[in-house]
Order: structure tokens, then sequence, then C-alpha cells
């Protein structure tokens, strides 16, 4: 069944409901309509990824458009992320607009996600220019026809946690036109093309050198997180672990592009933070209000 299809039954399911509630008071009366729902395991072929690609989407009730587009990476966590939970309280708050979420599954993250045509030094993120393609060649045009999205670029988040997170940075990066904003948690922006016992200097990672050689397209606007206790590796022994330090060397990288920090630029630090789905989900309510209000 289409998506766009289900979709359509989908909204006039709660409309449906939504005069139940309202003519009678059966046991429904009570429930309180959520502002999203979830559609899960919706499929796609991929020519650039030569398989079919598992996502999910959470879509508005609200059935007038255009809607923002929230874009996530490694959606087989969004129980773990809590993201529908976060979502629909906020809707209810009004602190966010109306927003279609479309969450795409990993399967091969390794090889899929990373920099464009720029491997680390195991040859991980092979893939990742094939994945690039396939998001903005495939999924997007495939969205935009069966959603009332917005086409403003400013309206269009991506995002990503860890591996996903430099996959959502390197495609935000290079498609600043489609994408306004992007959103990175604990990014493993230690991705480098030397092992750490070949030769390798902070010259050899990979998200900060290709920011350095290239030119901004669009302005764009970044939301960090890092965790105080995201890992323990200390490369220079300077008392700050990497994943701080690896981010906050990025950020160095965009103020030298004309990116402002606390203006294009948000860096939350969370004390105690860890790498996991727990310490990413204590925060996604800052991200989304930031990413979608």
């Amino acid at each position: 069944m289409g998506v766009d299809i289900f979709w359509r039954r989908k909204w006039a399911e709660f409309v449906c409901l939504q005069g139940m509630n309202i003519a009678s008071k059966t046991s429904v009366s009570n429930e309180i309509p959520q502002p999203l729902t979830l559609l899960a395991d919706q499929k796609i072929n991929s020519r650039n990824l030569c398989k079919e690609v598992v996502f999910s989407l959470l879509i508005p009730r609200e059935n007038r458009g255009p809607w923002k587009l929230l874009l996530i990476n490694d959606g087989q966590d969004l129980e773990g992320l809590h993201l529908l939970k976060h979502l629909n309280k906020l809707a209810r708050q009004g602190e966010v607009r109306p927003t279609l979420v479309v969450a795409v599954c990993a399967e091969n993250r390794l090889q899929e996600y990373g920099v464009a045509g720029n491997p680390d030094y195991l040859q991980r993120g092979a893939l990742a220019a094939q994945y690039a393609s396939f998001v903005m060649k495939e999924l997007l045009p495939y969205i935009e026809a069966h959603f009332p999205v917005s086409k403003d670029a400013n309206d269009r988040v991506i995002a990503g946690c860890s591996l996903g997170g430099l996959s959502a940075f390197d495609i935000a990066w290079n498609y600043s036109a489609k994408f306004g904003k992007v959103g990175v948690f604990s990014g493993s922006f230690w991705w480098r093309k030397k092992a750490l016992n070949a030769g390798y200097t902070d010259a050899d990672r990979i998200a900060h050198h290709m920011v350095r050689v290239s030119k901004p397209g669009r302005k764009l606007e970044f939301w960090f997180e890092a965790g105080t206790e995201d890992e323990k590796s200390d490369r220079n022994n300077n008392g700050i672990i990497d994943a701080i330090d690896d981010t906050l060397d990025l950020i160095t990288e965009l103020v030298l592009k004309g990116y402002e920090l606390n203006k294009q630029i948000t860096y939350l630090e969370v004390k105690g933070g860890k790498h996991d789905l727990p310490t990413w989900s204590k925060v996604m309510p800052q991200f989304l209000t930031w990413a979608l209000k």
C-alpha cells in the first residue's frame, strides 16, 4: 500500500475518532488524540544502495501544510529516543510546528554513514556517498511527492546520533540548499584518515578537513551535543575527552568559515552525559524545540 494512501486513510480514522469523541461519551472519549502518529516499517527500493530501505514516519494530525521536515538517521532507535512521546508533548504545548519525521533505519551503518567519498583508515564509510545520493535523489523526492512538506530549506532538518550524526552533518554541509538545520548528538567527529599509531595528527580528522577546504553553501544552523562521559579517550592528554575536543574543534572550523557561536551554532555539553540513548533522549526536547519552532 502506498504511503500516501495509507496516510490519507489514517487521517480519515483520526477524523472519525474525533467525531466519536464529540458525539458520545464512550470509552474512547477520555482519550486525548495525539498530534502525531507512528507508521513503522515503510519501504522504498533504492538503486543507489541496491536494496530495500526501511523507514518509519511520524505523521502530524494537522492536515494542512506545509509541514516542517525532520529526517533522522538510525530510525531503528526511535523508541529508545522516545521521539514520538517528546514530539507529541511539545506539539500539545505549541512548542513545535507540525512536522513530518522520516526516520531511516540503518542496516549497514558502518559503511553507509560517514563522509561521502572519504572512508576512514579502515575503509569504513565506503558507501556514504551512495547513502547521501539515496537521501537526496530517492527518499527526499518520494517524501515531497507524497506529503505536504515545506520546500523551504529553513523548514528542513537532518539529525543523527554518533556515526549517524556524522552522516547528518556531511549531508547538510554538502546539500545546504535542501536542509537548513542539522542536529548532531555525540557526533563521531574523530573519524580519521590515519590510525593513531600510524602518524596521526588532528589534521587527519575527515569532517574537519572537509569544512576547512570547502566553500560554504547557503548559511546553515548547527546544534551539537556532547556528554562529559561520552568516552574515556583523551588523545592529546589535555584533560578533555576526545568527543568534546573533536566537537569543539569542528565548531572552531565553522567559526573560521563565518558562523557565529550562539547564533548559527548551538553547543550543549551535558554533564555526566554518556554515549547512549538515555542521554540523547533526555536532551531531545531541547533539540526539537530549537529545530522545529
